[in-house]
């Protein structure tokens, strides 16, 4: 296997690992939110604190951490079988973890800051609301352009070899 091809897949799976971790701690704070304190065994005490957010911000924050992590592994994996039809994957590992911190990111906001969703940007919406939204819209237009240049680069490529 080409070293540059594993040299792409060492950086998504360091990534995808990261995003794995991040949804870890997140997880802690669903945790933290569903108990209605903060403890962990076998560390003694406890706080009583009520997470602010709703069960299925924390949720959404946490399985986008998860999700991301394992689809950048995904991608790692088949990068050898990308590379037999598209010319440069350069554009296809640096896009990956933007889009999925991007996303990731954006769907903390949500259990953190109220009415922070970020799926909506307008006169009525908060200044953590919109944050999130910028932080979280150019993955979701990053994404529809890595998906489409995927298929684009596919297409031609099965027409070439019928």
């Amino acid at each position: 296997m080409n070293n540059d091809i594993l040299k792409h897949q060492r950086f998504l799976v360091i990534h995808g690992t990261l995003l794995l971790l991040a949804a870890f701690i997140i997880g802690f704070g669903f945790l933290f939110f569903i108990t209605g304190e903060i403890s962990l065994w076998p560390i003694p005490g406890k706080i009583v604190y009520q997470m602010p957010g709703t069960y299925d911000a924390w949720r959404m924050a946490h399985m986008e951490g998860i999700v991301n992590a394992l689809l950048l592994w995904l991608i790692a994996a088949l990068l050898p079988v990308f590379s037999s039809f598209i010319k440069n994957v350069k554009w296809l590992v640096i896009i990956s973890p933007i889009i999925s911190w991007s996303i990731v990111i954006g769907a903390s906001f949500d259990p953190l800051f109220p009415e922070a969703r970020g799926l909506v940007f307008d006169a009525s919406t908060n200044m953590m609301n919109d944050l999130s939204f910028f932080i979280f819209y150019p993955g979701v237009v990053l994404c529809f352009v890595l998906v489409i240049g995927i298929l684009v680069a596919a297409w031609k490529h099965s027409k070439k070899t019928f």
